[in-house]
């Protein structure tokens, strides 16, 4: 039987793989990084991560978890993330004085699913190694090409695959220790509306007039990068233990192209087709959590966890065409942290009852920085999760999550960057709704 397993994990990582590429997140949560990564822990609103180790999903959580995990575990999940971004517009100018044109767009939130695949193997009494494969960050808005902040944004799709082998070692009956290695995947996509009325004005060509003369571009990139995580898991008694988990930030420079459509013909030589660069690091972050069990039926958790989100300054695309000047967002990120607490109870050995809730701050730091590609906020979580042990090797998990999204408004200038795009004023009216489900084997 162990055989049989062991040789569809390669398949089953492949397709994990292809899936992962078609997906990306939009949770609008801590910036564009996704915490959904296992259905067990979203019950508990992920409050006992580092320290939980309740099956293989600790691989990304906190690697030195493993040595908890018996024999072979094998986990496939699915979370569906739906979320709901639906602007107001308060007053958005034009850099000429004018309004804006355009209509508010409706609900820019896109439903998305994200695969989780986690393996691992206890070697011994002391050594054990895993996989994970999970998408780590991610985020996907799409608003009308004539929405008032067109200029702004019109899609933004983000996705990553974060390949993570780890391993982990007890080092005493107390303390374990654990380690991985990231090679992450990541690609995007951002398009915009172009006042091509107001860059002909500028240069002086007549018959070109501001919001009126309307074209597109659309910019495609991607890049691979590495990094590492770090993890330890002390445990006080067989009933309270503590952990400690670190992930590396990692560098991407992605490379692709910039398409321009709809480019008046005296511009053409400007905006015209070109291969651009841009610099990205994706954060790291610290997670501390603490894990008690008070009777054989009911166990508590709590979690913290920060993220560097003060690396993310600008967003710089450069174009390899020398005429065109590169093409900056100011975002001046801060750092955000996460605070949640969480219960499980078992009324009996198949059924686990989980619930949780926790509290993140928005990595954007005013209004004026916000953008609609991330119209980022505080958030609160409600969660709720379900466990079955079907057998003794199949275990099923489903978990459910809103989250309360204080409405995260946007007041941008017509000055500096934001010239040809416009002073978007206005307000988000936001939530989420994820849906989760887990198949756990143990062999």
């Amino acid at each position: 039987m162990k055989t049989r397993v062991l040789s569809q994990c390669k398949g089953i990582i492949f397709l994990v793989i292809c899936v992962s590429l078609l997906s990306v997140g939009s949770a609008f949560g801590a910036g564009f990084a996704l915490i959904e990564q296992g259905v067990s822990g979203l019950g508990n609103a992920y409050a006992g991560g580092a320290a939980g180790a309740e099956d293989a999903s600790t691989i990304f959580f906190n690697p030195a978890g493993m040595t908890r995990l018996n024999g072979h575990q094998l986990i496939l999940a699915a979370h569906l993330i739906m979320p709901y971004a639906n602007f107001e517009n308060e007053g958005s100018t034009h850099v000429t004085g004018a309004s804006l044109r355009g209509d508010d767009d409706g609900n820019a939130g896109e439903a998305k699913v994200i695969p989780n695949f986690y393996y691992s193997r206890k070697v011994s009494d002391k050594f054990s190694v895993g996989i994970g494969i999970n998408t780590p960050f991610g985020l996907a808005t799409e608003y009308d090409r004539t929405w008032v902040g067109r200029y702004h944004a019109v899609k933004s799709d983000l996705m990553s695959v974060n390949i993570n082998p780890s391993i982990a070692y007890k080092v005493t009956d107390q303390l374990s220790v654990g380690a991985g290695f990231s090679a992450q995947y990541i690609k995007a996509e951002l398009s915009s509306a172009v006042d091509f009325g107001l860059a002909g004005i500028k240069v002086g060509i007549p018959g070109l007039l501001p919001q009126q003369n309307d074209g597109f571009v659309e910019l495609d990139g991607d890049s691979w990068g590495v990094g590492y995580n770090l993890g330890l898991l002390f445990e006080f008694t067989k009933n309270t233990r503590i952990g400690a988990a670190y992930r590396s930030r990692i560098e991407h420079t992605l490379e692709g192209d910039a398409d321009f459509s709809g480019v008046p013909a005296p511009l053409k030589p400007v905006y015209r087709d070109s291969d651009i660069e841009a610099d990205v690091t994706l954060p790291d972050s610290l997670s501390v959590s603490i894990f008690h069990q008070i009777t054989p039926q009911l166990m508590v958790m709590a979690d913290f966890t920060w993220t560097n989100w003060s690396l993310f300054d600008e967003l710089r695309v450069d174009f390899d065409n020398p005429l065109k000047s590169d093409d900056v967002t100011l975002e001046k990120w801060q750092d955000s942290y996460r605070y949640s607490l969480g219960a499980s109870y078992m009324p009996d050995k198949n059924w686990t009852m989980r619930i949780g809730t926790a509290y993140d701050t928005s990595a954007v730091a005013h209004a004026k920085y916000r953008t609609p590609r991330i119209p980022d906020g505080d958030r609160i979580w409600t969660a709720l999760g379900l466990g079955y042990q079907i057998s003794n090797m199949i275990g099923v998990d489903v978990g459910y999550a809103h989250l309360f999204i204080n409405d995260p408004d946007i007041q941008k200038t017509p000055t500096g960057y934001d010239i040809p795009r416009g002073g978007l004023n206005g307000s988000y009216s936001t939530h989420i709704d994820i849906v989760s489900a887990q198949l756990t084997m143990s062999f």
